[in-house]
């Protein structure tokens, strides 16, 4: 950028690696204590076997007994499952001295499986089976072969066991076309807001893409179609989750650590602090551990403080030192650079030999420091100022002789400075208070001291003006100063004199009386609405008897009119029938003098129940009659 200008570039850095990423999950030492003890756990099958002999073999260990594990292999082996065919290859090629004897007819088996009728799994494992039993293959037509079964399928999956079947063959076959599909793959996976990248299928099938892309690329020694932010953010996804559903998933987050620590293109760089990341004068050392994501150090990088600024003012204190390594920890010492206390952003590069990704870390240090109580002064000054001042020094932690009287016509004042022990500069702790205890009633109030132009702490106490706050109490109160801060490594709660406060006894509160919560409270007697006057019994029988008339009219019709009631039928069904209909226009009425709605819905539903059915029944009989 030939004639830029210096600040321009500067500016361009920072803003650059304010975005960059890095990786803020990883396996760590119980993590991966945790996982073997997983794979440790006796066999079920012969793929659980497979997961646990392969997965220790990725974690650097081994099965407790191979032996045992070998005759429980060759015991569960099914000669005619691909299936265990592949399992059985690949524990056999981790476990040294586990052979297999095969076939012929098992040979025939494999190769027969090699074919475009045949899906990307079952070409995957006899493939798989084949080279793991160190039986030859023609590795062009299987390269056909998938090809052919993989534009059959086309999913994720089927994918990814054709990237891992080409891991298998020889390296003069055409894989190209193979290659080509991790970029394909990478595509496909759903970005979530620039931290994490997966596939949605979930974690096994990330985990495993990872694994076998990074196998592939080292098999035909050309460098995945795969940014560093985006390798970052599989790392992010692939190690956020911490318990595992399956061994299965466990088993593809071990592979895709493995991949991750060992290939020869994108290795993430872990930077953690050993413990929190704090100095002082006392612990001087910043200490890292520079990991995998199998948290094995890497020992042959080098780390370098790029820069080191304040915080606050953005102020750097140090720039372009090296990181010291002793053992596996690297270390620097920050306090040679006498920075003040307070927090400081670092900005720490990892280098080594040029695959590393995420080597540009930022790191928040907290540099702690103890504070030094100097020139304390108590005074009392007179209003009039017709008496002069009457001060008195203390030393910190020693509590002042005597009583501090603060009135009406004097006021009370306390004066401090706060000292770094260390370097004499002056601290200003973002909790400064000053609190004062009634020693009889127990009330307390609490002021913020603070400083003035010069650093001086100052708090001036005058009782009229503050007498509401105290509730114009008189009395002697307890002077606490109260120092807090979070890079401070000794809080100081300090009584630092007696304070006798007298206001005016006008202004003094009334007694309370005390009152016993325990005693019996008044009965209430509650007072209902009385009932509204009825009216005259002849008004209300008039109404009944209009009420019931249209009955007997009725009645009295059917009798003058001759009223057939031959086809009424005795059958049950039609007694039960109109004994259910007259019982529910009684329950109307016991309802309006004696239930709630309730119990009337309860009887109701059984009565209805029975009318309904009966009345069904009778109607039916009376139609099969009429046509008959």
């Amino acid at each position: 950028m030939e004639g830029s200008s210096p600040l321009f570039i500067l500016v361009l850095g920072f803003v650059v690696s304010i975005h960059t990423l890095t990786p803020t999950h990883y396996l760590t030492s119980s993590d991966i204590d945790r996982l073997r003890a997983t794979f440790s756990e006796p066999f079920s099958d012969l793929e659980s076997a497979f997961y646990s002999v392969v997965g220790l073999s990725k974690l650097g260990a081994k099965v407790t007994d191979e032996e045992s594990a070998c005759s429980f292999v060759k015991a569960h082996l099914d000669p005619n499952s691909l299936d265990s065919l592949f399992y059985a290859a690949q524990i056999s090629q981790t476990l040294p001295g586990c052979e297999i004897p095969i076939s012929n007819e098992t040979r025939d088996l494999l190769l027969a499986a090699v074919s475009e009728d045949s899906s990307v799994t079952q070409i995957y494992h006899a493939v798989g089976a084949l080279s793991g039993f160190g039986l030859p293959l023609a590795s062009q037509e299987v390269v056909s072969a998938v090809s052919s079964s993989l534009s059959k399928e086309e999913n994720v999956m089927s994918t990814i066991q054709a990237l891992m079947t080409a891991s298998h063959l020889s390296q003069q076959a055409d894989l190209s076309g193979i290659v080509e599909e991790i970029e394909d793959l990478i595509a496909r996976m759903d970005d979530l807001g620039g931290i994490y990248l997966q596939f949605e299928e979930g974690l096994e099938t990330t985990a495993l893409f990872i694994a076998a892309a990074y196998r592939l690329s080292d098999h035909v020694g050309t460098e995945p179609a795969v940014k560093e932010d985006q390798v970052i953010q599989m790392v992010n996804a692939v190690f956020s989750k911490k318990v595992y559903s399956s061994l299965a998933e466990a088993f593809s987050v071990v592979c895709a650590a493995a991949a991750l620590s060992q290939n020869r293109y994108h290795v993430p760089v872990i930077v953690a602090s050993s413990g929190s990341a704090a100095v002082s004068h006392k612990q001087p050392f910043l200490k890292l551990h520079v990991t995998n994501v199998l948290s094995q150090p890497l020992t042959t990088a080098t780390v370098q403080l790029e820069y080191a600024k304040s915080a606050v003012s953005k102020t750097t204190v140090l720039r372009q030192t090296p990181f010291s390594l002793s053992g596996d920890i690297f270390e620097l010492n920050f306090m040679e650079a006498r920075p003040a206390s307070g927090y400081y952003d670092f900005s720490i590069s990892v280098e080594g030999d040029g695959h590393f990704v995420g080597n540009q870390v930022e790191l928040k240090v907290k540099v702690s420091t103890e504070a030094s109580i100097n020139n304390v002064d108590l005074s009392v000054v007179d209003k009039d100022q017709s008496i002069a001042p009457k001060t008195t020094r203390v030393n910190f932690p020693s509590k002042a002789k005597g009583t501090f009287t603060a009135d009406s016509h004097q006021n009370f004042a306390l004066f401090f400075q706060l000292v770094d022990v260390n370097t004499g500069a002056q601290l200003t702790p973002h909790q400064t208070f000053v609190r004062l205890h009634n020693q009889k009633t127990g009330q307390e109030v609490i002021f913020v001291a603070e400083p003035d132009s010069k650093n001086v702490y100052k708090f001036e106490l005058d009782a009229a003006e503050r007498k509401t706050e105290f509730d114009s109490a008189s009395g002697v109160y307890s002077l606490h100063l109260i120092i807090g801060d979070a890079t401070l490594e000794n809080p100081v709660l300090w009584n630092v004199a007696d304070v006798v406060m007298k206001f005016p006894e006008e202004d003094a509160p009334a007694p309370v009386q005390s009152k016993n919560l325990f005693v019996p409270k008044l009965e209430i007697n509650h007072l209902f609405r009385e009932p509204e006057k009825r009216p005259p019994t002849v008004v209300s029988n008039t109404f009944t008897a209009l009420v019931v008339a249209p009955l007997l009219l009725l009645l009295i019709l059917w009798i003058k009119l001759g009223a057939n009631i031959s086809n009424f039928s005795f059958s049950p069904s039609a007694v039960v029938f109109h004994v259910g209909h007259a019982a529910m226009l009684g329950l109307m009425y016991i309802y309006w003098t004696h239930l709630n709605m309730f119990q009337t819905l309860k009887y109701l539903t059984i009565l209805g129940s029975i009318t309904f059915l009966t009345g069904n029944r009778m109607l039916a009989h009376k139609a099969v009659k009429r046509t008959g």
